[in-house]
């Protein structure tokens, strides 16, 4: 899809690649976990028409929500779909091929909730770096209720298994079609737990400074590339905010953010995804976006996809203009309006987001009635 109608927002609907991956333009539709799978974690029909949804809107790549990596610990929510066993795996097929009905690309963001566990069919218990309760709450949307568990501290064996698990399910994503695979280190899940100073207190080869303290994230990313071996690009999404403590901020600032971007990058990942609560805003007093510090830190190979709030389209077209990012991911924008990149193609404003969307819960069928009864054809 091209921007012809209107000769506007040309870095946004100019062509990109990812790895060997090409995109006709450069809006990503951002994970959003829906809850909504059916018995066993598998894929659904209606899972299939969702995400076929944003390929037909005009998006130039479909990232999935968080899937489940294990059958063990990695679940975090009731209804959330996995790509743990061959069951599971067979149940996407449908998913990849329905967006790839449309010509688009899609990937599959592998997830691992750690002590973030609001439901988990498997196992009673949480893993974390340390055993330390999590601030706040779980979310009512995801139908928890009430503060976390605390979780009891991952053994290094267990590291070693949930790295592999992550290299597993890779490899799984991309056997059910999807063309790449996005490792979720950021919102306050796993890895991001191990990368936090409040929820990762050891002092090991894990533990402390910031530089050790990102030494999982590695090593997952390089699990997930040995079991890929070249036959699809991944990236890794990376975020100062989670889930539940939206106003978290590195301690260090941008010596914080040259040092985990630094280590991430050179670890190998074909794109960093840089979640941000306004991904354009500038940060640490720098006067520069965390993506953009993302995009100095990193090496030049490795792109860099930014997200937060850049449903404005000038917003995100200029971030791809100045060279921050090469990609922009859209996430409330793109759950209220499936055809978001067509209708800015054409001029025409898209469907704002409504948080009623999300009442009571965050599932497929409350968007269904939603867009029923409150978006604008």
């Amino acid at each position: 899809m091209t921007d012809t109608e209107t000769g506007r927002f040309a870095n946004l609907f100019s062509p990109a690649r990812i790895g060997g991956v090409a995109l006709g333009n450069r809006a990503a539709v951002a994970p959003m976990t829906r809850i909504s799978a059916g018995p066993g974690g598998l894929a659904t029909d209606a899972m299939a028409a969702y995400y076929a949804g944003y390929a037909k809107g005009g998006f130039g790549l479909v990232i999935t929500e968080g899937t489940y990596i294990d059958e063990a610990h990695s679940q975090g929510y009731v209804d959330q779909p996995g790509i743990a066993n061959d069951a599971q795996r067979a149940s996407w097929r449908k998913v990849a091929d329905a967006v790839h009905a449309e010509g688009v690309p899609i990937f599959m963001q592998l997830l691992h909730a750690g002590a973030l566990i609001q439901h988990n069919d498997y196992v009673d218990q949480a893993v974390a770096p340390s055993a330390v309760e999590p601030v706040g709450e779980m979310a009512p949307h995801y139908k928890g209720a009430g503060r976390f568990p605390v979780p009891r501290e991952i053994s290094r064996r267990e590291m070693k298994d949930v790295a592999a698990a992550f290299g597993a399910a890779a490899l799984r994503a991309v056997e059910a079609g999807f063309d790449g695979v996005e490792i979720h280190g950021a919102n306050g899940y796993l890895a991001d737990q191990f990368l936090t100073d409040y929820t990762n207190r050891g002092d090991d080869d894990y533990g402390g400074p910031t530089a050790r303290r990102v030494r999982y994230h590695t090593e997952i990313v390089a699990a997930v590339k040995q079991a890929l071996d070249g036959r699809a690009p991944f990236g890794i999404r990376i975020s100062e905010t989670k889930v539940n403590d939206l106003a978290h901020s590195w301690a260090n600032g941008v010596n914080d953010a040259r040092t985990i971007f630094g280590a991430i990058g050179e670890s190998g990942p074909s794109y960093i995804h840089v979640n941000a609560h306004r991904g354009f805003e500038p940060v640490f007093g720098t006067g520069k976006s965390l993506a953009r510090l993302a995009r100095e830190a990193a090496p030049r190979e490795v792109r860099i996809v930014a997200c937060g709030k850049l449903n404005d389209p000038s917003l995100a077209d200029a971030m791809l203009g100045d060279g921050t990012a090469d990609a922009a991911a859209i996430a409330k924008g793109a759950l209220a309006d499936p055809s978001w990149p067509r209708k800015v193609a054409r001029g025409e404003a898209p469907a704002a987001f409504d948080p009623a969307m999300l009442r009571p819960y965050a599932t497929l069928e409350n968007v269904r009635r939603w867009r029923a009864g409150g978006a604008p054809g």
